[in-house]
């Protein structure tokens, strides 16, 4: 249905989405000092506020300054200044879209170089093979430290509410924290938050009962999910669609739908998969599957790139298409469709024998362009995936070294620079 991409959708707190075409969350890794957004996010966002989106969704905002997934990564919690988050709220609605701020703790997904605490539900680590070490090893969470991030979580949120944003999704996906308490492969807990899919849920649900009692009841609150873990005896569909019944009693206005992790990378890509609609809409044929039972809107992300495969989505029954990559490389698409024109140029998948270092690769050409576009040029697909890794490195080893010196100056009474690592 060729209108229903441009048509209107009510959340059932109350807001309205302009379309049904969202800018998915992307890791910018682009904090400025003090872990903070500064022009580059503004730049950023206000280039895809003006390219027709109905939804900004940020990158994933850290609730906890101590656990980062990157060094660059941006920090919103009870002691930040609001008024750069205030900033980047009116650069994503400049253009008429709402936007959210995606929050999140990385649990045992945080580099082993890192500073801070490396958490998880149980002390199993990532298993990269010969790359595990790329990661620090994991100690389990106590239930003290399980309720602090819960309430952490609920800080966020209520913040990102006071300095404008129209909402916020919790990150419940691609391994992070609260992916990995849903996780039975992570999560070998003996206690109320393991064993049965009720208790590996019920940090999550935690999560989203909190928050909503934080904020007003027309802020928006959504929740991204694995529709599987994509590894046997992991996370699967048939959880997802659970775990969504859960969801819908606590008022989530919408569920994102996404897959895999740092050890299952599927949400960058299934080039094994020869069929074009797996490889254009990566998660399709399981969101389709639990569209049929779904009582909340779902979102989809994952691959899509196509104004035909976007419609194919949402006649599926999906509300909303997500895209990243697609608007790293052409942010005005939206328009582009609206104008029956497509992107001219698309980032070719990194098919590297090494499937963790193309993943690393893939994820850093995406973030070339978006740093392109963060100075105000125009983005550049045809940079070697090698070249822009390099560059992310580069980047990385500088960024860590001011979130170090950052931490260590910022000891305050939540126990921060002083963490010993997990």
């Amino acid at each position: 249905m060729t209108s229903e991409l441009f048509s209107p959708l009510p959340l059932r707190s109350g807001r309205t989405l302009n379309n049904r075409i969202a800018k998915a969350a992307m890791e910018e890794n682009m904090a400025g000092d003090g872990q903070l957004p500064d022009r580059r996010l503004l730049t950023l966002y206000r280039r895809w506020a003006a390219g027709g989106t109905g939804l900004l969704i940020t990158g994933n905002v850290m609730v906890h300054a101590e656990a980062l997934t990157g060094p660059g990564g941006v920090v919103l919690d009870e002691h930040a200044p609001l008024e750069p988050f205030a900033e980047w709220a009116a650069a994503g609605k400049s253009g008429g879209a709402a936007i959210w701020m995606q929050i999140n703790h990385p649990g045992r997904q945080v580099a082993s170089d890192m500073p801070g605490v490396v958490w998880g539900p149980s002390d199993v680590g990532v298993d990269l093979g010969k790359h595990s070490g790329r990661f620090g090893r994991p100690t389990a969470m106590t239930e003290q430290q399980i309720e602090d991030t819960v309430a952490r979580f609920a800080v966020t949120a209520r913040r990102a509410e006071e300095a404008g944003f129209d909402g916020v999704e919790v990150h419940a996906a691609h391994g992070y924290l609260l992916s990995q308490f849903l996780s039975p492969l992570v999560n070998k807990r003996t206690d109320r938050w393991g064993g049965s899919l009720e208790n590996r849920a019920r940090m999550l649900l935690d999560v989203v009962r909190a928050i909503r009692a934080a904020v007003s009841p027309s802020f928006a609150v959504a929740v991204k999910l694995n529709s599987a873990d994509f590894q046997r005896g992991g996370f699967d569909a048939d959880d997802a669609r659970q775990v969504i019944g859960m969801l819908e009693p606590l008022g989530v206005d919408l569920v994102e739908l996404s897959g895999g992790s740092y050890e299952s990378p599927a949400m960058t890509g299934r080039p094994a998969d020869d069929r074009t609609r797996a490889r254009e809409a990566y998660f399709l044929d399981l969101a389709e599957d639990l569209v049929r039972t779904s009582p909340v809107p779902l979102m989809l992300t994952g691959g899509i790139t196509r104004r035909a495969t976007a419609e194919t989505v949402l006649d599926s029954g999906v509300a909303v298409v997500g895209m990243g990559t697609a608007l790293a490389v052409t942010p005005d698409l939206p328009d582009r469709w609206k104008r029956d024109r497509e992107a001219e140029r698309q980032l070719k998948p990194v098919t590297w024998s090494d499937k963790t270092l193309a993943s690393a690769a893939g994820m850093a050409a995406v973030r070339h362009q978006m740093r392109r576009i963060a100075r105000g040029r125009n983005p550049r697909p045809g940079t070697h995936p090698a070249i822009a890794l390099l560059s992310e490195s580069r980047k990385q080893r500088a960024a860590l070294r001011g979130y170090r010196a950052w931490l260590a100056a910022s000891g305050t009474g939540d126990g921060r620079g002083t963490a010993a690592r997990g």
